[in-house]
């Protein structure tokens, strides 16, 4: 059979309440929104109570799945909002007025890549290690604009922050990220 018709009969498994096919379902992307929920919290422990939220919230909306997209995208997004929900809960955010930058610092366009970050190969650990170094608020913007493709206006629209706040907050990420990273990888070649 073919991946796609399996993961149809899982969906539809779902929908009907089956917990067979909630497990499949859930050993089934388990590892993909797990990497989500860590890029939001700096600890494993929130990041898996993030994810059973997540799948709980999947479970309970699996029936409104259209599948005219991506059912890993559909995913994403629900565990992508539980993060956010869970950050606003515990209030971890400390955001970074567009006014209060210092303008002396050397700012990073998105999309722009660093000379150094294309010589360096860093393994998807070191990464997201690196990623859970950064203030909530830091971690929140870069993954929104970065790994889950929103724009400025979108993230300020999740958040209720402008956009200037979103666009100062991811970069103040980049040059934190490029900074953690540095140390770690001058750390790593002089061992």
């Amino acid at each position: 059979m073919e991946k796609k018709e399996q993961l149809d009969i899982i969906i539809a498994g779902c929908v009907k309440n089956s917990r067979v096919s909630q497990e499949k379902l859930f050993k089934l992307f388990y590892g993909k929104l797990m990497v989500v929920c860590q890029r939001y919290t700096n600890d494993r422990d929130s990041a898996q109570d993030i994810l059973q939220e997540g799948f709980i919230k999947i479970f309970d909306k699996i029936s409104t799945f259209e599948n005219n997209g991506s059912i890993e995208g559909w995913l994403r997004r629900i565990v992508t909002n539980t993060a956010l929900d869970y950050l606003r809960k515990t209030k971890k955010y400390n955001w970074v007025e567009e006014n209060e930058i210092n303008t002396k610092e050397e700012f990073i366009e998105p999309g722009e890549e660093l000379e150094r970050e294309s010589t360096i190969q860093l393994k998807a650990e070191v990464a997201l290690e690196a990623i859970q170094q950064l203030s909530p608020a830091y971690q929140t913007v870069f993954n929104l604009y970065v790994m889950e493709e929103y724009s400025h206006k979108e993230i300020a629209e999740m958040l209720g922050i402008s956009e200037g706040t979103s666009k100062s907050n991811l970069s103040k990420a980049k040059m934190n990220l490029q900074k953690i990273i540095e140390k770690k990888y001058t750390k790593i070649t002089n061992e």
